[in-house]
């Protein structure tokens, strides 16, 4: 069940952490627009600090958004709500990790771990339903983009998808 903490303002800083700045709460696919908001930040720090800066931001992302995600279900959020997304902005800046820094090599990464994410497939669907808590919010997006990523760069590894992007645009 997705719901706001009782007397909790959406400017509580867990809140604005958990929800993306508010990206959250926009009322249809949020995790979509979590995964969309991570996307020119990671650019930004894929282009600045590299590969090693989508790692760190995602160790940071996960660990603060685990934190701020447990302290707001204690505090009456339910399970797992869908205004929570900072789970989605750490899991695709890993994502964005594996893949090249061009525009569809970003789009592949987003594709990919918005299927992972939304299709749940083993391991990510057994994560989700058997690991509770703040970690568990965290962890379940994590093992999608864990599947996501490397399957992205195995296709932009072993397929010619530089020269087809190449050739049509």
């Amino acid at each position: 069940m997705s719901r706001l903490p009782q007397g909790l303002s959406r400017l509580h800083p867990a809140m604005l952490l958990a929800s993306g700045g508010g990206i959250g709460w926009v009322p249809v696919a949020s995790g979509t627009w979590g995964s969309l908001l991570a996307l020119p930040i990671g650019w930004w720090l894929h282009l600045r600090i590299g590969v090693h800066g989508l790692i760190v931001a995602t160790a940071i992302a996960f660990a603060l958004g685990t934190l701020a995600s447990s302290w707001l279900l204690r505090h009456g959020a339910g399970d797992d709500p869908g205004w929570i997304v900072i789970d989605e902005i750490a899991a695709q800046w890993l994502v964005l990790a594996f893949v090249p820094l061009t525009w569809w090599g970003y789009a592949l990464g987003f594709v990919a771990f918005r299927a992972a994410d939304i299709l749940k497939p083993f391991p990510v669907g057994w994560c989700d339903r058997r690991i509770g808590g703040g970690f568990g919010v965290m962890f379940d997006d994590i093992v999608a983009a864990l599947l996501a990523g490397p399957c992205v760069w195995l296709a932009c590894r072993f397929l010619p998808l530089q020269e087809t992007f190449d050739a049509l645009g």
